[in-house]
């Protein structure tokens, strides 16, 4: 059984379409799980801020290694790999089909892969990080979209979750005293100084970043989503996923 994995910019709607994905593999009579790639949707306290799965999304889909990370701790890659390990293998052995999704390129192939983590000169072209290999066959669907109508989802998002109460959410986990890792959540700051704009502007360069990754990602399954809702480009992945 082939993992498959979901992968790209913020905004992109990641979860609505593994969510939409899920749905279809039940119909073909299969288990699916979602595993988090996301390296700060794993903090317990900034689901808002980080647009995790909500409670009625994961009903339809179950979520693990999401918001299960006290807001206090730091929580690094090396920290993530065994526990996704873990999770794929898991599920594998218990016959149900992983889904990995998220946003951060490096969790998304420590999940996938064995990295040693070792570091290697920024011009290195063989780096461990970008190997072809994984520890289980997998399909990595890389989403896209209209560059504009992206950059208009991503601050869309942004005043959704502001009106949903990211910044409440960031007050409380600063009162707490958040770890290093977890400050770094995108908008984190911007919410605590109310730069609204600011943290669009934000979104959109870090949407810009993680596209640039996608594109690194060796043998990833290009799917560009303009114009198309969640279950139809599902509906895409499934049919590229069963010819592999």
């Amino acid at each position: 059984m082939n993992v498959l994995a979901i992968f790209g910019p913020t905004g992109v709607g990641k979860t609505g379409v593994a969510i939409a994905l899920a749905e279809l593999l039940r119909e073909r009579g299969e288990d699916p799980v979602a595993v988090n790639c996301d390296a700060l949707q794993v903090y317990e306290g900034l689901e808002t801020l980080t647009g995790a799965a909500t409670a009625a999304e994961q009903a339809k889909l179950e979520h693990r290694l999401l918001a299960f990370v006290p807001i206090t701790s730091d929580f690094s890659i090396g920290d993530y790999m065994p526990l996704a390990h873990r999770e794929i293998d898991a599920a594998l052995q218990a016959g149900r089909r992983p889904i990995v999704v998220g946003g951060t390129g490096l969790y998304l192939r420590a999940a996938l892969a064995k990295l040693s983590l070792r570091r290697v000169p920024p011009e290195s072209v063989d780096s461990e990080l970008w190997s072809p290999a994984t520890r289980h066959p997998t399909t990595i669907f890389g989403l896209d979209m209209d560059r504009e109508r992206l950059y208009e989802r991503i601050d869309e998002r942004t005043e959704a979750i502001v009106a949903a109460g990211a910044a409440e959410e960031a007050r409380r986990a600063d009162a707490l005293g958040p770890g290093r890792t977890a400050r770094k959540a995108l908008g984190f700051d911007e919410l605590l100084a109310g730069d609204l704009e600011q943290m669009k502007k934000r979104s959109r360069n870090y949407a810009r970043r993680q596209l640039t990754w996608m594109r690194k990602i060796p043998d990833h399954e290009p799917v560009d989503r303009t114009g198309l809702g969640d279950e139809e480009v599902a509906a895409r992945i499934l049919g590229i996923g069963w010819r592999r």
